[in-house]
């Protein structure tokens, strides 16, 4: 006796509106490929040029141009640059100059943007624009009044006022973006832990701190990037050539190699890898950072 036959279900047939949708969905993704295929490579060339330049030698280039396919490959121009050219220094410099920097202007900051943020302080928001229009001052006009008053502090050609200057122009906008940041967090939070018996500090340390990891780490990338890249202030407040960064060392580089293109595009290299190592490794921090506090 043979089995009974189980009726399949037929598959739910495709309306005409779903087949339409996914052709417009595939069409929009091949017109923004077609698009932007062409203007990442934009962007990526020159960086590709660089390289290519810095792994060939200087008698590959005089020979057929910098912008012949490499027909020799070495790191001259990379050994020349760290030793002969000060680059190998004047990285370490930077680092000297920017994690100092950068702990304390994020360290300042955190402890500003808390009390602004947690606490009812007279005029605060005023205390903030203050801080801020600190920030859309230009530079430029600020760079003899500044080199004065380090010479006048006792603090001029050294890296303590070079640190000095970045944690004081960088607090007033890294305390704004940390204020809105904490503004997000729910007052229940802090007022649960205060309930328990915890302290200023302890709320500011255990509680406030670890919920703006991200926002230290989007912050953190920001800083570092701009104070690692620094050139105006660092050509402002130092004199002795011995003590400058690696942007600063980079420029005088490209005095005393003005020929040799394969050496300024190995220095370039060498002044732009830890900040983009530093990117790429704080990115997921960076985009949660960049989007914390939008919404409450």
């Amino acid at each position: 006796m043979s089995a009974p036959a189980v009726a399949t279900p037929a598959p739910p047939a495709t309306s005409p509106s779903t087949s339409h949708d996914r052709h417009r969905v595939r069409r929009k993704g091949w017109v923004f490929h077609a698009v932007m295929a062409p203007l990442t490579l934009l962007w990526v060339a020159p960086m590709v040029f660089v390289v290519l330049i810095s792994i060939r030698s200087f008698d590959d280039i005089a020979a057929r141009g910098t912008a012949a396919l490499p027909d020799s490959f070495t790191f001259d121009g990379f050994r020349t640059a760290f030793g002969e050219g000060s680059m190998g220094e004047a990285l370490w410099t930077s680092v000297q100059v920017t994690v100092p920097a950068v702990v304390l202007s994020l360290l300042l900051s955190s402890m500003a943007a808390f009390a602004l943020s947690r606490y009812a302080i007279p005029g605060r928001r005023a205390i903030l624009l203050v801080m801020l229009a600190g920030n859309l001052l230009p530079p430029q006009i600020l760079l003899i009044p500044v080199s004065r008053i380090t010479e006048s502090l006792g603090i001029y050609d050294t890296l303590i006022g070079l640190i000095a200057i970045h944690v004081g122009f960088g607090l007033g906008f890294y305390t704004f973006v940390l204020h809105g940041f904490m503004r997000s967090i729910p007052s229940e939070v802090t007022e649960a832990a205060r309930i328990d018996g915890a302290g200023a500090f302890s709320v500011y340390a255990r509680i406030i701190m670890p919920l703006c990891r991200p926002s230290l780490a989007a912050l953190g990338a920001l800083a570092t990037t701009w104070i690692f890249n620094d050139l105006i202030w660092s050509i402002t407040v130092l004199r002795t050539q011995a003590k400058f960064p690696v942007t600063a060392a980079l420029l005088n580089l490209q005095g005393g190699y003005v020929s040799n293109w394969n050496v300024v595009a190995a220095a370039s290299i060498m002044a732009a890898v830890p900040t983009a190592v530093v990117f790429f490794a704080f990115q997921r921090h960076f985009v949660s950072g960049l989007l914390m506090g939008s919404t409450k």
